[in-house]
């Protein structure tokens, strides 16, 4: 917990500083309130008292308890701008850091954890930040002050109060040994909870499809159950905790009045009214004392979770990223588009086995590399090692002539054009999708209606509402699949960059969109270098090298020719989906 506080910046413990000056006067204030009503109540007993004196220390009370309140107004506005600004903060840093993470990391974390990390962990130390500052600095404080003031008033009355005290401590010990344990397992419950929200949401049609709505229920009712009994659990604990200690108070009261009966009874009559007015006295400073306890005990409540909170999103905060950045911006001049594989073997975190294995060729300015092979074959794994979403396990990658490990991660991305197995698409329009990201180019509106033109992706979106400006949903649920992978490419073209990635973009273009796209990628891109992961034979035949993988391994390593004869695996594989005819010619 206290790793997170180091976080908070100058400005917030400045205002935590002035925070402090209107608790300190809020607590002088309200201990102020007992001499006052001693001194009424010593007047009120005394014969031949004037009113008005009575009026003036009631008037001097209803100041302090006035003051008390301002007081009270300021350091809530305090507290509630440090929390509102330190969360703001947090979450910055958390998106910071996760778009820093590799996939490595993001994958041991899950999706759903950083969401609930991101969101609902914060919230919660905001809360303990909004209430602990008003709580728990003003808390000792009281309590300290009042033992002073009531220091040297009774023997008796001391003793009691302290023995309240130690029941409260003991009775707080007790439910917080048994509830922490469940604050933690609570978070873990809340990022199962919002897994399976999530992978029914995204596979909403596939639940449907397959009529698993009832069992889609069962998962998530099972889920929402373990969270709930393990938040009543807490929250049924939590609820003794007050009852209890309004009971301690009421006792302590009660004491307090009962020794005092037997103190004032056994008194001479000179002293009755000094023992009265003391035990008045005495009876309210014990309740500010049981009073600063009390508020340290709805701390308590929240500081178990908080602190699992806090943990949480410092093990986010902490991680340092696998992936190193270099310090290059620029390849060696005369390379410019050249992709080296030298011996390259891949393994995923934790796999006891490698995906790629001596993998090894060169990818000239203005060639086309398409990789082939069954699934699982390794393909996708080694394309993405370029942009470098995983880092090779042996071996090196040279993109124009410097190993990519060396390049500054902007400056790697900003030479490829990428477009992912699955595209993706962001709340916004046509023109956002397309003219999306930034690598230090000037783009125009003709930059991206010629990108969707080359993408084949003109007609469709110019048959939309708004066409350019047209909206597109979160996910791109309002295009198909075919429109969404060409805004993909579209995408990509967009950023001219140095080196196209297309991993299996093709899939879901019929096959004449598909020739007609890729025959205007080669007019219209000439001395870019390509990278296509394709399962379509038709899709890579004209490509100057295509690699065979099998089993991660290269097994092939030609021109679709000279793979026909000397392959057998791209042989099997070209026969599955075209005749010998139509491969002949």
């Amino acid at each position: 917990m206290l790793e997170i506080f180091k976080r908070l910046k100058a400005k917030e413990w400045l205002l935590a500083a002035f925070s402090l000056v209107f608790i300190v006067a809020q607590v002088w204030l309200d201990l102020k309130l007992p001499d006052y009503m001693s001194e009424i109540t010593r007047l009120t007993q005394t014969p031949g008292s004037a009113i008005s004196d009575i009026w003036a220390a009631g008037g001097y009370m209803l100041l302090c308890a006035l003051g008390s309140l301002a007081a009270a107004i300021i350091v809530g506005f305090f507290a509630a701008r440090i929390a509102a600004t330190f969360s703001k903060e947090l979450r910055s840093d958390m998106f910071a850091k996760v778009d820093s993470l590799s996939m490595e990391e993001i994958g041991r974390f899950s999706t759903a954890s950083l969401i609930t990390r991101s969101t609902n962990d914060i919230t919660q130390v905001q809360m303990l930040i909004t209430m602990g500052l008003q709580l728990v600095i003003k808390a000792p404080i009281m309590a300290v002050w009042a033992v002073t003031k009531i220091s040297g008033k009774g023997l008796e009355w001391t003793a009691a109060t302290g023995v309240a005290l130690i029941v409260m401590i003991v009775v707080i010990a007790v439910i917080m040994v048994f509830v922490f344990p469940k604050f933690k397992k609570m978070q873990v419950l809340t990022d199962n909870l919002n897994r399976v929200t999530r992978e029914n949401l995204t596979g909403l049609r596939s639940v449907r499809a397959y009529n698993a709505e009832d069992y889609q229920e069962e998962k998530f009712a099972k889920a929402n159950d373990e969270l709930t009994s393990t938040q009543l659990f807490t929250s049924r604990a939590m609820a003794l905790m007050m009852p209890l200690i309004s009971t301690v108070m009421n006792g302590l009261t009660l004491a307090i009045y009962w020794i005092g009966a037997l103190l004032i009874g056994q008194a001479g009559a000179a002293d009755k009214l000094t023992l009265f007015s003391n035990m008045v006295v005495f009876s309210s400073y014990a309740m500010q004392v049981i009073m600063s306890f009390m508020m340290i005990a709805m701390v308590f409540i929240m500081v178990p979770r908080a602190s699992v909170s806090a943990k949480r999103i410092n093990e986010v905060l902490d991680t340092e990223p696998s992936i190193e950045e270099g310090t290059v911006t620029q390849g060696k001049p005369g390379v410019e588009g050249e992709v080296v594989f030298k011996q390259v073997g891949f393994m995923y975190p934790g796999a006891s086995d490698y995906v790629l294995h001596d993998v090894s060729f060169t990818a000239r300015k203005g060639e086309t590399v398409a990789f082939i092979g069954s699934t699982g074959s390794g393909k996708s794994t080694l394309i993405n090692l370029i942009p470098r979403f995983y880092d090779a396990t042996e071996g090196e990658i040279v993109i124009d002539g410097v190993n990519i490990k060396e390049y500054n991660k902007e400056a790697l991305h900003n030479k490829i054009g990428y477009v992912p197995q699955k595209a993706v698409m962001f709340k916004g329009t046509v023109d956002s999708n397309v003219n999306f990201g930034d690598n230090g180019l000037e783009t125009t509106a003709e930059d991206i209606k010629q990108a969707i033109s080359i993408a084949q992706g003109t007609e469709f979106v110019e048959q939309m509402d708004g066409q350019y400006e047209a909206a597109i949903a979160q996910g791109g649920t309002n295009v198909s699949g075919g429109q969404k992978q060409r805004l993909a490419i579209a995408r990509a073209v967009c950023r001219k960059p140095e080196i196209y990635i297309f991993d299996d973009s093709f899939s879901a273009l019929d096959y004449k969109t598909d020739r007609t796209l890729r025959a205007a990628l080669k007019k219209e891109t000439a001395g870019v270098t390509s990278f296509i992961v394709a399962q379509r034979i038709g899709t890579i035949m004209d490509a100057d090298q295509i690699i065979v993988l099998d089993e991660g391994k290269v097994v092939g390593h030609g021109t679709h020719k000279e793979l026909l004869e000397s392959c057998q695996v791209y042989k099997e594989i070209a026969l599955s989906q075209l005749s010998k005819e139509e491969l002949a010619s």
